[in-house]
């Protein structure tokens, strides 16, 4: 598996320890940056890894800002991009179980470190369902 990860200055540090543990779970990770706690603005970072989606260079992208919002709606509007803001491991499985998400957005004001793991080892170890009905949702926005 290899996952696509950026942040802006307000992820960055959450970053890191997302890499470090993706690493020890032998996950393929490309960092697009940002590359330090300098402010920055986080659509840069958002793009490469819309970018990697689309292009099929990687499987699944991980997004962080401070809240998550504002990498959530610049990934969202890129075409087959299925961006999900989620702070709880319930949504994390949801989100691929039925909307077949492809990229995870998190705040790193939001969720703690332990927590952050925890919801992203959630999305990445559940599969989309492949039923029917959430196939025929998803085809409406794809």
């Amino acid at each position: 598996m290899k996952i696509v990860i950026g942040s802006d200055h307000g992820g960055y540090e959450l970053k890191q320890e997302v890499m470090d543990h993706l690493k020890k779970r032998g996950i393929e990770v490309v960092d697009v940056g940002c590359y330090s706690a300098e402010s920055c603005d986080y659509p840069v970072y958002a793009k490469p890894v819309t970018e990697a989606i689309q292009n099929g260079d990687a499987d699944l992208g991980i997004l962080i800002c401070g809240t998550g919002i504002g990498m959530s709606m610049a990934a969202n509007k890129e075409k087959g991009i299925r961006a999900a803001l989620c702070h709880d491991t319930f949504s994390a499985k949801a989100t691929r179980e039925h909307n077949n998400a492809n990229i995870l957005c998190m705040g790193a004001r939001v969720v703690g470190p332990g927590l952050a793991l925890m919801i992203i080892d959630t999305f990445i170890d559940t599969p989309f369902s492949n039923d029917e009905r959430h196939i025929r949702r998803i085809s409406y926005y794809s």
